[in-house]
Parts: C-alpha cells; structure tokens; sequence
C-alpha cells in the first residue's frame, strides 16, 4: 500500500493547493492514501477529511511542527492540544518529541538534512531519543539531501518514510511510502511504522522526471 505521508493544502496558509485537487492528483498516479501535515496545526487538517470521503480515498491527518532544530512529523494526535508552549515556531525539538510519544503519538523528522533558515537538524538527528522514523525522500529535497536522511537512518536502524512535501498539484507523489499491510486509520500507520513495515521510495507511478537519480 502506497501513501504520501507529507501533504499541505492551502490550509498551511503558505500555498493555493485545493485539497481535491491534491487527492485527485494522488488517485490518478496510483496512491491509495494521503496524510495531511499541515504546518503548525493538526485542526487545519480537519475540512479535508471530507473532500477523501467524497473522492473515495482515504486521507489520514498529522502535523508539521517547526522546532528550534527542524522540523518534525506528529503522527497519533488527535487536536491542536499537543501544542502547549503557545507559539508556532521555534519549540523546544526534544520536548516536542517526549510529549507527543507520551499522547501515544509518534514523531519523525522532516528532510532533516535540508539547510533552511537558522534551525537545521542536519547531524544533530544522530543525537535524537524517541524518533520513530526517519523521512528519507522528500519531494522537496536534493539527491544528497536524501542520501543523508538514508545514512542517518541506517546508523539508527530506524524505519524510513517518504513523502511529497507537496504546495502545488505537480508535486503530489514525487515520493511517497510503501507500507506492507493495509493501512485503515492511523493506529494502523503508527503501528506500521513502529514495526518497520514501511520503506520510503522516490514513487514510481510519478514518472523518471520526479526520482532524483542517487
């Protein structure tokens, strides 16, 4: 089973992304499901449940959160109430990561090795307690920044995931998640990526120009 388990729509409020034009785009390439991450708020996430309903895909929810190290993936929470130092930026990454894994959540860093603004992870992931996973292929990402995430992850024995990191519709797919079972709900995707039933790939059905050679 393949899913993009890093999508925004316009509601990250940094891109025009209808969430049906998203899951249509994610339908005709041969995902079987989405999770939407938007930035900073899981609520945000919320309308586009409604839009899968509709076009008969399944659309699982997490969040992305900015820390004052990177990026990270939540998985397994279920409101905005994870988020309890009252800002969006720039949160204390290793208290993220134990609050979040104490809501029986999950959290996997975002293209860590991606050098964006003043908080990179880059090495620092090797030095990270409670991760679950680690994302290796990331739409949005350069070969090396890929190959990277796929040494760290190595020298972590830790599962990988891959996503699209999508704004706009040409990006939907570009790399995604191949999951070994059938993935219903979350509980499922969390019980898969903690068992390391799950390994990212650049996506084939997205076509050679999307796979960034390695």
């Amino acid at each position: 089973m393949w899913i993009d388990t890093h999508c925004h729509t316009k509601y990250s409020y940094d891109n025009w992304l209808e969430p049906v034009d998203l899951i249509r785009r994610a339908k005709a390439l041969g995902i079987d499901a989405v999770c939407i991450t938007e930035h900073y708020s899981f609520d945000a996430s919320e309308p586009v449940l409604q839009v899968g309903r509709d076009e008969g895909m399944l659309v699982l929810r997490g969040v992305e959160i900015a820390t004052d190290r990177g990026h990270l993936l939540a998985y397994g929470v279920d409101d905005d109430g994870w988020n309890i130092w009252n800002r969006d930026n720039y949160l204390p990454m290793q208290e993220v990561i134990a609050h979040i894994n104490a809501l029986g959540g999950i959290c996997v860093p975002a293209h860590p090795f991606r050098q964006v603004g003043l908080s990179s992870l880059l090495e620092g992931i090797l030095d990270l307690d409670g991760i679950a996973a680690v994302e290796t292929h990331n739409g949005n990402n350069s070969a090396d920044d890929d190959r990277l995430a796929q040494r760290a992850a190595q020298i972590l024995g830790l599962p990988t995931l891959g996503g699209s990191d999508c704004h706009k519709t040409a990006a939907v797919g570009r790399c995604a998640t191949e999951f070994e079972g059938d993935i219903r709900c979350m509980a499922d995707f969390i019980a898969a990526v903690r068992a390391g039933a799950c390994q990212a790939h650049y996506y084939p059905g997205y076509g050679a120009s999307g796979a960034p050679a390695l």
